[in-house]
């Protein structure tokens, strides 16, 4: 029956396949012509028929095909695009980035150039906004960094990219809400379970790769500042402006998403920032069995350090603090790369991020040294009003020190292996 169904009416399909179906005959009767002539040049009309039946045939075929098109892929131009993705990308290196906020979106936008096999790790301690109010309304899990990394791997129209990242101005109960956030949480409550709601929305949009909570508990961070305060709540931290001493989530033995272990245990390159230092980084880092599966994994580790520092979180701090501030919450020094910025930053901008008490990192080259992690330094930034990482220089970066490894290409052996049987170093 369904290979009737083909040839019902208002198709389009019977036309192209009857033509096809006559080209096929012409060419049949002019090979018969040839068999039984002898003097091959001399049947014209043979020949005639095979070229006649050839164009039947691929002028038929062609239109056909485009039927098909024109209903899987409205937009044709795009065509190109979705081949290249799945035989070239879907063999690119499995990447796992682990953050949170815009700097994790960032790098997103970026590394799906070069990759389809990318596994976001996102903290879920957010409680601040639109994403904390429908935490407390309807006790699902922070959407607000889900749905910015869902965005940044995006394949779908720009206006559904648009519509998720969408902010209500107006409206009773909706004014500052944002759309996206809505939309995962209703799927949350039609699917009863939040990790398919965030599958779901990945369909919508055509995600390339996944994006993952690092735990799927309710959690909140607890900052223990330099001066004995105690401070509850990602918001809260955030607003208080005080150096943070140390930091715990509560739960304090949360148990880490076991999607995020595994995606760690099969990474080729692990990602780390960039993305605020304490409520960004660190909270996917405290759920446990996030750090351990990180130390057991033999994937090249990669951490991007942020351009600036961050008042009330990282006043003051070095390349190297943030990095000791890393290996202080896995206990141990497991990072091979770190990349820094070497742009210089206009003054205007320098003079705006002053008054927000933020200030350039500074790369201390001496107590890096000390490390154990290679710098990569390089122009990473884009100066459009704001100082951000730029995604495709960025990117650029990333791709270079992957190249020169070399690790992937070759049967994907793991980095630690390929390190152990030469030295790898990187020049820029």
């Amino acid at each position: 029956m369904r290979i009737i169904k083909w040839l019902y009416p208002g198709m389009g399909i019977k036309r192209w396949i009857s033509l096809s179906v006559m080209g096929v005959i012409f060419i049949g009767f002019g090979m018969v012509l040839i068999f039984e002539e002898p003097f091959l040049f001399h049947n014209y009309i043979a020949w005639f028929l095979i070229f006649v039946g050839g164009i039947l045939c691929i002028f038929g075929m062609k239109r056909m095909i485009g039927r098909f098109i024109s209903v899987f892929l409205p937009n044709k131009k795009e065509l190109v695009n979705i081949v290249y993705s799945k035989y070239h990308l879907d063999k690119g290196p499995n990447i796992v980035a682990i953050g949170g906020g815009h700097g994790l979106s960032t790098l997103l936008q970026g590394v799906k150039r070069f990759s389809n096999n990318i596994k976001a790790i996102v903290t879920v301690a957010d409680d601040g906004g639109s994403s904390g109010r429908l935490r407390e309304q309807f006790d699902v899990l922070p959407p607000g960094d889900i749905r910015n990394c869902l965005v940044a791997l995006a394949d779908a129209e720009p206006l559904m990219r648009q519509l998720f990242q969408f902010r209500f101005s107006q409206g009773e109960g909706l004014k500052g809400h944002n759309f996206g956030n809505l939309f995962i949480t209703a799927l949350s409550e039609i699917s009863g379970d939040f990790r398919k709601a965030i599958k779901h929305a990945s369909k919508v949009l055509a995600v390339r790769g996944e994006v993952i909570p690092s735990t799927l508990e309710r959690v909140r961070l607890i900052a223990e500042h330099e001066n004995g305060d105690t401070t509850f709540g990602e918001e809260n931290i955030t607003k208080r402006g005080l150096s943070i001493k140390s930091l715990e989530l509560s739960p304090k033995h949360c148990i880490a998403n076991k999607e995020a272990i595994d995606a760690i245990k099969k990474s080729d390159v692990v990602l780390i920032g960039p993305g605020s230092l304490y409520t960004s980084i660190i909270p996917n880092l405290l759920a446990e069995g996030i750090t351990n599966a990180l130390i057991e994994s033999k994937a090249v580790k990669i951490y991007i350090c942020n351009v600036m520092t961050q008042h009330g979180e990282t006043d003051a701090y070095t390349v190297s603090d943030h990095i000791k501030t890393i290996f202080r919450y896995i206990n141990k020094e497991i990072l091979d790369y770190c990349i820094v910025n070497t742009a210089s930053i206009p003054e205007d901008l320098l003079s705006k991020y002053a008054e927000e008490k933020s200030i350039p990192v500074k790369v201390d080259v001496q107590k890096l040294a000390d490390l154990n992690c290679k710098i990569v330094a390089e122009d990473i930034i884009s100066n459009d009003n704001y100082v951000r990482h730029d995604p495709v220089k960025l990117t650029t970066c990333i791709e270079k020190i992957i190249s020169k490894l070399d690790f992937v290409k070759k049967g994907r052996k793991n980095y630690q292996d390929v390190k152990n049987q030469k030295k790898i170093s990187y020049k820029k």
